[in-house]
């Protein structure tokens, strides 16, 4: 992970937000506290989502403020402490409308635009997701695939990932990844080459670029998909959220594709979570010298994931029944394959050798009788594959 901190991105909204997706209401009450609980606690919070399936957003923020939450939370004191502690600095209706000037808006549970699937992730489902760009993120997520691999990738993965983005993008899918170096950046880019809609999970807030090396990227995947994070706008990343983010990665889409990751690599732990999550799990097979894959073939092998090789495989696996299958795969059909049993066996009875064979010889090859042997000799020579030499049958030799 780069040392260097996010780049903050430009206030600029994208045109067809309005057009797509109408914003939320910044007044509604549940939205501010869900924004607030944002800022007070990390992503997957089991605890606070234990207390959110039994109480309103709303209900657990006075909780807390009140310094009444100790029985309903059913947490320690110490983390109630916490909370409390950074809750006078929290404005969530500063962050919601810094994100609204950037063509933003704040998706909670209950909206049209929430991703029911995500619901799966349980305790561990995101308080809310920070969205910039155009498009609805349930439809959108409703044919998604997610691609990721390692970041120090090789020039063979980072091909494969841009072939497979490309191509998933023309077959109509929206391709998931984080935005990060190497197989989720050449992902990304692959599915914007050919116009194609993808969509930027985020281990910061959705103002920032990290790293910043993919600033443009970014810029790019919010004018033409969505970036989306759990964490509110102007929060740095670290190697924890990062853990986390990969969780909605996973929950969000049909299936997840692994193109490069070494045996201990994060894109692991999306291919886990996928897997755990009843999602399907896709590897890419590469050079077996390659400790870059070594990942990706411990997965085949343990039967954790399905070879894929190109994007019509990995539609025919997540996509609807009858409707997204692949090409049916086949090596080259040759003249020779064509022809009927009884006609193969004389033709390969008769001699390669320069002076051929003689009828009586390419009957004892073949075990037909030589009346018979004539006959498929004579349809063989109309087809050109022999020639009458005399007495004798012998091979055309083709060029």
């Amino acid at each position: 992970m780069a040392t260097s901190g996010p780049t903050r991105l430009p206030c600029t909204a994208p045109a067809a937000y309005a057009e797509t997706v109408e914003p939320p209401t910044l007044a509604d009450p549940e939205r501010l506290a869900r924004a607030t609980l944002s800022r007070l606690t990390e992503p997957g919070d089991a605890g606070m989502g234990r207390w959110l399936a039994r109480a309103a957003a709303t209900t657990v923020v006075e909780c807390i403020r009140d310094d009444r939450a100790s029985e309903e939370s059913g947490l320690d004191p110490g983390r109630l402490a916490a909370y409390r502690a950074r809750l006078p600095g929290v404005d969530p209706v500063a962050d919601l409308e810094r994100v609204c000037t950037r063509g933003g808006r704040f998706i909670i549970p209950g909206d049209t635009e929430w991703p029911s699937q995500l619901d799966d992730l349980g305790v561990g489902r995101p308080i809310g997701l920070w969205a910039v760009g155009t498009g609805s993120l349930r439809l959108l997520a409703l044919r998604s695939v997610s691609v990721v691999g390692a970041r120090a990738c090789t020039s063979y993965g980072a091909h494969v990932a841009g072939e497979l983005g490309a191509q998933l993008a023309e077959l109509g899918w929206v391709v998931v990844s984080g935005a990060a170096y190497g197989i989720d950046a050449a992902a990304h880019r692959g599915a914007l080459a050919v116009g194609g809609l993808t969509v930027g999970v985020l281990a910061c807030g959705v103002d920032m670029a990290y790293p910043q090396g993919h600033a443009e990227l970014i810029r790019r995947i919010a004018e033409q998909g969505l970036l989306l994070s759990e964490l509110p706008p102007g929060e740095n990343p670290n190697r924890f959220r990062f853990v986390l983010r990969n969780r909605v990665i996973a929950a969000l889409t049909r299936g997840t594709v692994v193109v490069e990751a070494a045996l201990r690599s994060g894109a692991l732990s999306t291919a886990r979570r996928a897997r755990d999550l009843n999602r399907h799990t896709m590897g890419v097979a590469g050079p077996v010298t390659s400790e870059l894959s070594a990942g990706v073939h411990a997965l085949i092998r343990s039967g954790a994931a399905v070879l894929v090789t190109d994007a019509a495989e990995i539609g025919e696996l997540i996509g609807a029944i009858g409707e997204d299958l692949a090409p049916r795969r086949a090596g080259p059909v040759l003249p020779r394959d064509l022809l009927e049993p009884a006609v193969a066996r004389v033709l390969e009875a008769v001699s390669a050798a320069a002076e051929g064979s003689s009828i009586g010889g390419v009957a004892r090859q073949c075990g037909l009788p030589p009346d018979e042997v004539l006959q498929r000799l004579y349809e063989l020579g109309s087809l050109g594959f022999v020639e009458r030499s005399g007495a004798h049958w012998r091979l055309v030799r083709r060029r």
